[in-house]
């Protein structure tokens, strides 16, 4: 079953047939007016969500595994990729909570539906398989980093998470992005303001040894974070550079670099 036909049976067992995003307003050939308007509202969603949450999250939103398997995720050993098929696509079984109402679920779709269009990755309806993103409600808007090899939570807090942008956000995290801010040439590009930052933040701000898959910079990635991240007193913590009057980070959703990168990172032939 591809993926249109399996969001079709979703939807109708929901609320019936309805209207899906313009195919357009986010297409990847035509992202040069990304909707730069109220530009950290992607962070300071995601952090205002994410306050007091009892998981460990590094970065603001990305969940450090618990367990002993989960963490070889993050040796050079192994990878963190969802495998492809033969068909060169790369499936991604899900399951969304029936916590989220009909709007919340079709906003949850409408986000994945965009990455079909645009790269190789399907979502498709979890029957049996062992892994899978689970879409849940629970507190904060946060992911796991790439896949684990079995279920793996999608925190989408409802009234706070359920956005279009904040929902590609934490599913980037689940294919194997860090945020646009750690990449490991940031500093050529963004000066951290540290004497502005809680101390028990830094570490959100660490520098990652980070596959930029030979893509620029991206100061309106969706992975971007927004001036005032983590500051003190709201406080500018990340400052870019040469021009520091660029805007920085969106809440629209994919950026045609974060879709590149996609492409680039599952090599998607067909989609480069």
């Amino acid at each position: 079953m591809d993926f249109k036909t399996s969001i079709s049976l979703l939807l109708l067992l929901l609320l019936g047939s309805c209207k899906a995003h313009d195919e357009n307003d986010l297409g990847a050939d035509k992202d040069t007016s990304v909707d730069m308007s109220d530009t950290d509202d992607i962070t300071a969603t995601i952090l205002r969500m994410n306050n007091g949450s009892t998981d460990f999250l590094m970065e603001g939103d990305v969940i450090i595994p618990r367990t002993r398997n989960a963490m070889k995720c993050y040796s050079q050993k192994y990878s963190c990729l969802w495998p492809k098929s033969a068909n060169g696509n790369v499936v991604i079984p899900f399951i969304i909570s029936t916590q989220y109402d009909g709007t919340e679920k079709r906003e949850i779709l409408n986000a994945l539906k965009d990455f079909e269009g645009k790269t190789c990755i399907r979502f498709v309806p979890r029957n049996t398989q062992r892994a899978y993103l689970n879409f849940e409600s629970k507190n904060g808007c946060a992911s796991l980093l790439g896949t684990v090899g079995d279920k793996q939570r999608i925190s989408l807090q409802k009234f706070g998470c359920i956005k279009f942008g904040i929902i590609q956000h934490e599913v980037l995290h689940a294919l194997g992005f860090h945020h646009e801010h750690t990449r490991s040439d940031r500093d050529q590009y963004v000066k951290i303001n540290w004497e502005k930052i809680y101390d028990f933040y830094y570490s959100n701000f660490k520098k990652m040894d980070t596959n930029n898959l030979n893509t620029p910079y991206d100061y309106t990635s969706v992975m971007h974070y927004g001036r005032n991240a983590f500051g003190i007193g709201r406080a500018e913590t990340i400052t870019p550079i040469p021009n520091k009057s660029v805007a920085i980070g969106q809440n629209a959703g994919m950026s045609r670099i974060d879709v590149l990168r996609v492409n680039r990172l599952y090599k998607c032939q067909n989609y480069m």
